[in-house]
């Protein structure tokens, strides 16, 4: 279960903090289980400071707080503030990643159900689509479902999400594909083969939607199985 620790203090010198917290950053370098930190200022204090860290779990904040360096930073910064920081130690019992449900949506419900249609729920009106596979490297939303729905038809193909990440507005996925040649594709009759491939993809998200997305996949491995070039 994901683990996080918010650490409030207040301080006059946040630059000292920032420092101290940068040197904590190489001196654990190889060593330290936390996997994200954020530091806020107080907007309406600018001298209350709360940094979150989370971890894997609460057994790797452990190991993580019995570091000789953490120890001895965390002396530094109870020196740096104008008092004792207070901790609070909180098991995350509900992480949800908005932007990332709505492109899960996007390849389970649209691409994998062959519902393009869904598209003008999950997207934007203004959705710009890029790949170097498509007619062009700029497609509204409307010629990207046609040019989407072609491949739909001629592969049947179900995408795997292997991993998704995100960060602020953009969320990051590598895929798997495992398809059939069951219609016609820029002049070749189905030939029912089999395929594979693999594919990233990286979408902008704005107000819940899909604003925006980069398409790479492997186009040169679809015509080499499809017999258009020899490998």
């Amino acid at each position: 279960m994901t683990f996080v620790q918010l650490i409030d203090c207040k301080t006059h010198d946040v630059d000292r903090l920032n420092r101290l917290m940068d040197n904590w950053v190489v001196a654990t370098q190889g060593k330290r289980t936390a996997t994200h930190s954020i530091v806020g200022r107080d907007r309406s204090d600018s001298t209350h400071v709360v940094e979150i860290v989370e971890f894997p779990s609460y057994e790797e904040a452990q190991k993580n707080s019995n570091l000789p360096e953490t120890n001895r930073i965390f002396e530094e910064m109870v020196a740096a503030c104008d008092g004792m920081p207070t901790f609070t130690d909180l098991d995350v019992v509900r992480d949800e990643q908005l932007n990332k449900a709505v492109v899960t949506r996007l390849f389970e419900e649209a691409i994998n159900g062959n519902n393009l249609d869904l598209c003008d729920e999950l997207c934007t009106a203004d959705y710009r689509e890029h790949s170097a596979g498509r007619s062009s490297y700029d497609l509204d939303l409307a010629q990207a479902r046609r040019e989407n729905q072609e491949h739909l038809d001629a592969f049947s193909p179900r995408m795997t999400v292997e991993s998704m990440v995100a960060e602020g507005d953009m969320v990051c996925c590598r895929v798997s594909i495992q398809g059939r040649h069951v219609g016609a594709f820029r002049g070749i009759e189905p030939t029912g083969k089999d395929l594979t491939g693999t594919g990233q993809a990286t979408f902008r998200c704005l107000g819940g939607k899909i604003a925006e997305g980069w398409l790479n996949f492997d186009d040169l491995g679809l015509a080499q199985q499809l017999g258009m070039m020899q490998a």
